[in-house]
C-alpha cells in the first residue's frame, strides 16, 4: 500500500488498533466477585450476558464519529440520529438478537434548542425503523471541552443498544464453512465511517460534481446509515439457516473475519460501488486497499448462509433492501478475504494488491 491516506487525513488506524489492544487487555482482567457472565469473548459485533439457563442480553455501544462535522457546518441535524440508532443496532443483530431499546448520550457545546431538537427528530426516525424505544439518555454541556465547526454549536452522539436473545440461538459464525454463501446487503452511501478522509477529500460540502446526480456533496455524506434490523430479523425467523452475520463498518469487507469459523471468503461480485466513492478516490490518493479498509463501498452488511438456501435468502432481504446478492462463497482459505475483480486480498492487518483478477 502507498503512504496510508486515511493518516494524512488524521486517523492513524494502525496505532489506534494497538491502543485498543491495550485497553481492552486491561479490562479483560477485571474480577466482578463473581463468575462471568459475557457469553462471548471480545471482538464480536456485541457481547451477550447470560442472565438464566436459556435467555441472554446483547449489548453493544457506538457513536457517529467525525460525521457529526459535516451537520454542524451544514447546519443541518436531523439525519444523525438515524446513524446512532444504526450503528448500534446493526451490531446487535449480528450476534442474532432483538434489539429492544437504546439509550443515547448527547455531548454539546451549547444546549441550542433548534439543534436538540433536531438531533431528537433523528434518533426518533432511527428508533421507528429499527423498532426500538429510547427509554432514557444523558445530555452534558460541555464547553470547555467540545468547539463546533462552527462555534457554538459543538456536539458529540453515541449510543448504547440493549437487545435479548435466546442462548441456543446465538449467531457467532462458529458454523460457517466453506461452500457457504455470502449475502450482501447495500448502503446508503460512507454511513458512519471513514468521514475524515471523506471529508479531507472533498472540502466544499456545497459541490454539486455531476457523478452525484445533482446532490451536493454535504448531502451524500449526511445520507443515514441504513438500518438493517427487520429485514435481518425477518430472515432469522424465516427457516433459513443464518450461520453469519456481519455489519460492514471500519474495515471493510475485512468485518468477516470477526466470525468465529476458522475460514476465508471469496468476494468474487461485489456489490456495486456508489458514486461517492470513487468521486473520493479521484480526490484523494488512497489506493483501492485503503478505500477497501476505510469504507464499506456500498455494502453495508452480510448474511452468510449454506449455498442450497441462498435464493430464499436474497429474496427476502431484496425485498426490504433492493439491490441485495450474492456477492461471494466462503473458502478454506482461513482467514483470508479475497475480493479478485479488485486484485485484493486481504487479512487481519489489512488489505493488499495481490488477489487475481
Amino acid at each position: 500500500m502507498s503512504e496510508d491516506a486515511y493518516a494524512r487525513a488524521g486517523v492513524d488506524t494502525s496505532r489506534a488498533e494497538q491502543a485498543v489492544a491495550g485497553l481492552v487487555d486491561a479490562l479483560r482482567h477485571i474480577d466482578p466477585g463473581r463468575p462471568s457472565r459475557a457469553v462471548l469473548g471480545s471482538g464480536h459485533y456485541a457481547n451477550v450476558l447470560r442472565i438464566d439457563d436459556r435467555v441472554g442480553i446483547a449489548l453493544s455501544t457506538d457513536g457517529v464519529g467525525s460525521k457529526v462535522i459535516v451537520a454542524e457546518q451544514l447546519g443541518r441535524f436531523d439525519t444523525v440520529g438515524i446513524d446512532c440508532i444504526a450503528m448500534n443496532v446493526n451490531d446487535v443483530i449480528c450476534v442474532g438478537a432483538e434489539p429492544l431499546a437504546v439509550l443515547d448520550y448527547v455531548a454539546v457545546e451549547e444546549a441550542d434548542p433548534h439543534m436538540l431538537r433536531q438531533i431528537g427528530e433523528g434518533l426518533r426516525e432511527g428508533a421507528q425503523q429499527a423498532g426500538v424505544e429510547i427509554p432514557g439518555g444523558e445530555l452534558a454541556q460541555l464547553p470547555e471541552l467540545i468547539r463546533g465547526h462552527p462555534s457554538p454549536y459543538g456536539f458529540d452522539l453515541v449510543g448504547a443498544c440493549f437487545g435479548v436473545v435466546a442462548l441456543d440461538s446465538i449467531v457467532t459464525g462458529a458454523r460457517v464453512e466453506p461452500g457457504d454463501a455470502v449475502i450482501g446487503l447495500p448502503s446508503s452511501g460512507v454511513h458512519s465511517n471513514g468521514l475524515t478522509l471523506a471529508r479531507h477529500a472533498l472540502p466544499d460540502l456545497h459541490e454539486r460534481p455531476a457523478e452525484l446526480g445533482g446532490r451536493s456533496v454535504g448531502e451524500l455524506l449526511l445520507e443515514p446509515t441504513v438500518v438493517y434490523v427487520r429485514a435481518v430479523l425477518e430472515l432469522l425467523g424465516s427457516g433459513v439457516d443464518v450461520r453469519g452475520l456481519a455489519h460492514i463498518t471500519s474495515g471493510g469487507l475485512l468485518n468477516l473475519l470477526r466470525l468465529e469459523a476458522d475460514v476465508g471468503y471469496s468476494v468474487d461480485s461485489p456489490l456495486s460501488r456508489l458514486p461517492i466513492f470513487d468521486l473520493i478516490a479521484a480526490h484523494s490518493r488512497a489506493d483501492e486497499a485503503e478505500l477497501a479498509e476505510v469504507f464499506n463501498m456500498g455494502c453495508g452488511f452480510c448474511c452468510v448462509v449454506p449455498a442450497d438456501q441462498v435464493d430464499a435468502g436474497v429474496e427476502l432481504l431484496d425485498s426490504h433492501h433492493p439491490g441485495t446478492d450474492v456477492i461471494g462463497t466462503v473458502t478454506a482459505d482461513a482467514g483470508v478475504v479475497e475480493v479478485p475483480p479488485l486484485g485484493l486480498r486481504g487479512d487481519a492487518r489489512g488489505f493488499a494488491a495481490g488477489g487475481g483478477g
